[in-house]
């Protein structure tokens, strides 16, 4: 196996990751995923789809994300991370699509109309 490239988004998130055989280091934008992220939560997150098809340490992650927020870009590279795994081994695609992680979430910031205040809310209506 080579390096599988694939691409994972959020929101306006978008992850780039380049899998390759390895010691399971994962870096991100040039630094460690752990000083990238440094909720355990997020951390969580990031290891999920190689805990699911039980591959944890077996693979090196160099991931690029641009774009959006911490959710955002954490959700757009876990996504990536499971297209990669199924890109490589395609039996581990059930597994994954299980628990949610094939699925790229579509939704997105709602946007500001005119007259009102915000997307949805309005401005204070006075009757006099």
């Amino acid at each position: 196996m080579e390096t599988i490239n694939t691409s994972g988004r959020r929101k306006t998130a978008v992850a780039r990751v380049y899998l390759t055989p390895g010691k399971g280091e994962i870096v991100v934008n040039k630094r460690d995923y752990k000083e990238y992220f440094p909720s355990p939560s997020q951390q969580y997150k990031v290891n999920q789809p190689f805990e699911l098809c039980n591959l944890a340490g077996q693979y090196d992650v160099k991931a690029t994300l641009s774009g959006g927020g911490m959710t955002g870009q954490v959700e757009a590279l876990r996504l990536a991370i499971s297209k990669a795994i199924v890109e490589n081994d395609p039996e581990q695609k059930p597994a994954l699509r299980a628990e949610g992680l094939m699925t790229r979430d579509n939704r997105m910031v709602e946007r500001k109309k005119p007259g009102q205040k915000k997307a949805r809310k309005k401005f204070q209506f006075s009757k006099r």
